[in-house]
């Protein structure tokens, strides 16, 4: 049984982390740390997990764990770390954007992997370091891949997505109010958001000479979870050939799939999968991507990476029935 401390117990993501590991039959939660909870049960926070777990919040930590898990705010891993020192085996799973860049991704002799599967799995596997990468990052790489290796790229691409409430976090604001939100949808960032810079991390790293535009405009919705985006792109094949070139690419994936048939959010909330949807229009190929932004965008995809970093089965503690009704 491998020892699991977390950093940074009270948001969405590690709510979401918790109830998969305390199900995952392979670990052991032997700490939650959280300076501002500490000594109240974890199921005071996430109400969700009442009568599944007695485990409180802690502000000790064990620097001999097998597995650290960071989910704290986008700034405050590096820092962390930086104050805080573990065994030389201690293997760190990061969940903010500290390292996901390889500008950032060596820290104290540390080299963090970006770790999605679908592209680094190789690395993965060998790793003792992984930058967990973002939710909207997810669902657009995932639909992107497939075309960055076959080095067809050549055009500007377009992406609409819209994320649930969660991916604001915990942290109240004006956009996160019940009555701002429901029955509301907005964008932010446009053409602008963080995500960015990953994901042209790793569409030229299949594809090195792609050098165009993707153009993104995030939304967000007036629903709790999950990601529902879009991209469009000048694509000269056929829909047939696309559908070919996406299933040989993801033959092997343990969660991403690619659906004939028109896809919807429902398909993936409470899951660990990201399913495709390809439909040609004219010189266009439309992408539709579908992801659960706490699960395969977050939590689910950081159990993922722990799994490959431990020969274990990649799906173990992850075969999850989408939330459908």
């Amino acid at each position: 049984m491998l020892d699991i401390g977390i950093i940074g117990g009270a948001g969405y993501t590690a709510g979401e982390l918790i109830r998969l590991l305390l199900n995952h039959p392979k670990v052991n939660i032997n700490f939650i740390y959280s300076t501002s909870n500490a000594g109240n049960k974890i199921s005071k926070v996430h109400q969700d997990l009442i009568g599944s777990t007695d485990v409180e919040f802690t502000n000790k930590i064990n620097p001999k764990v097998d597995v650290l898990f960071l989910c704290l705010g986008h700034g405050n891993s590096k820092a962390f770390l930086e104050n805080n020192s573990f065994a030389a085996d201690t293997k760190i799973i990061d969940l903010s954007n500290d390292f996901r860049l390889a500008k950032d991704n060596v820290f104290k002799n540390k080299t963090f992997i970006y770790g999605l599967p679908e592209l680094n799995k190789e690395a993965i596997t060998k790793a003792d370091y992984i930058a967990n990468p973002g939710c909207f990052a997810t669902a657009i790489q995932l639909a992107l891949l497939p075309l960055a290796n076959a080095k067809i790229l050549h055009d500007d691409i377009h992406v609409n997505a819209v994320t649930g409430a969660t991916g604001a976090g915990t942290s109240l604001s004006s956009t996160t109010q019940f009555t701002w939100r429901d029955n509301n949808v907005s964008h932010y960032k446009a053409f602008t958001h963080q995500h960015l810079g990953e994901i042209n991390q790793s569409v030229t790293s299949l594809q090195s000479t792609f050098n165009s535009d993707i153009n993104f405009l995030p939304n967000r919705g007036n629903f709790s979870r999950g990601i529902f985006a879009t991209l469009y792109t000048k694509y000269e094949g056929s829909l047939s050939e696309a559908k070919q070139l996406y299933s040989k690419f993801y033959k092997a994936a343990a969660f991403t799939v690619v659906s004939d048939e028109e896809i919807h959010l429902k398909q993936v909330v409470n899951t660990n999968k990201c399913i495709l949807h390809l439909h040609k229009h004219d010189k266009k190929l439309l992408v539709t991507s579908i992801i659960d932004n706490l699960l395969k965008g977050a939590s689910g995809q950081a159990i993922q990476n722990m799994n490959l970093m431990f020969g274990f089965e990649e799906t173990e503690g992850l075969q999850l029935k989408a939330n459908y009704f």
